[in-house]
């Protein structure tokens, strides 16, 4: 999976770099001052790098968590996101990740303590009101975890910090750690959907649509908080039947009771993004959507928009109490 792994030269003894190496003992391994010289330059092939992608062991030294975009909440007044890896395993064609950097290559942060210290600090400042934690804006929280135990670090801390929520927003189907452990009442576990025929051709490598509706499932049944992120919408000439037929798959054999939030939101990049995407994937049929500017965002002309997220909210409110629903203000 990984052949190439680039180490800053502070982190060469680093127990968790030295566990890397184990795990990929045949990879090349390469020392750099910082993980910047290797993700940064201008010059690299953001379409030819996700074939192979290398991994850079880095250390984050400042802002590790931050403010949530206002509109980005599941129902706390309080809201912060980090990420402890920027890219992600899969390569669906609508993420913005693919327009903000240069590179596809993985980093991963590997400072966790220093993460719980600004965590824990947070918490303080608003110690008798909730706060929420998003992970995996710039990642997918579970994707890696057989590499970076993530979650694994992460739930007991979290456990100890009674105002604290954590959001793990995820594709994957890597949940064996999350079955291996008692749920943590303050944890939900998001999963992304799209119809099948959306997933089929703009999510790439990412688990299909059955597969996650069966990690759902299974952590549900096993107690733990789920929730579920319809973003993006994308728009197709017969969105309606796509997306009735998508909220019927899901919502069949749900369990209410273990559903925390349920999210909506059309597709959308900023302009700056998606004219670099645009440039990487230029057959790509997405973008011959009917998509328009405005306030430096792409997004579908703003018919298209109200009449897509209100047909899909009255669906949803069928399925669900309104009080779970949270449309994407961003």
């Amino acid at each position: 999976m990984i052949d190439t792994l680039y180490v800053e030269s502070a982190l060469v003894d680093h127990p968790r770099s030295r566990l890397i190496l184990q795990r990929f003992p045949k990879a090349r391994v390469i020392e750099c001052e910082r993980y910047s010289e290797v993700f940064n330059p201008k010059s690299q092939n953001f379409r030819l790098q996700k074939q192979r992608p290398a991994l850079i062991l880095a250390q984050k030294h400042q802002h590790f968590a931050l403010p949530a975009p206002q509109g980005y909440h599941i129902g706390a007044q309080h809201n912060y996101y980090f990420s402890h890896l920027l890219n992600c395993l899969y390569d669906c064609r609508y993420c913005f990740l693919q327009g903000m950097y240069q590179s596809a290559n993985y980093v991963w942060f590997i400072n966790y303590e220093d993460y719980q210290q600004a965590i824990a600090e947070i918490c303080a400042t608003h110690s008798n009101e909730a706060v929420h934690f998003f992970s995996g804006y710039d990642c997918d929280s579970l994707a890696l975890e057989p590499i970076t135990h993530f979650a694994a670090q992460f739930l007991p801390f979290f456990a100890q910090l009674p105002n604290a929520w954590l959001e793990l927003r995820t594709k994957s189907t890597q949940i064996r750690g999350l079955l291996a452990q008692p749920p943590l009442p303050r944890c939900v576990v998001a999963f992304s959907l799209s119809p099948e025929t959306v997933a089929d051709k703009v999510e790439a490598k990412a688990p299909p649509l059955a597969r996650r509706i069966e990690a759902v499932l299974k952590l549900q049944q096993q107690g733990w908080l789920v929730g579920l992120r319809f973003d993006p919408l994308i728009y197709q000439a017969d969105y309606k039947q796509q997306y009735q037929a998508l909220f019927a798959q899901v919502f069949e054999k749900l369990d209410l009771n273990y559903l925390h939030s349920v999210s909506l939101g059309v597709f959308r990049l900023p302009q700056a993004y998606f004219k670099k995407i645009h440039k990487l994937y230029p057959e790509e049929k997405l973008f011959a959507s009917p998509l328009t500017q405005q306030h430096g965002v792409v997004s579908y002309q703003a018919e298209i928009e109200a009449e897509m997220m209100a047909y899909c909210r009255e669906l949803l409110l069928r399925y669900i109490p309104k009080e779970l629903f949270f449309p994407c203000q961003l």
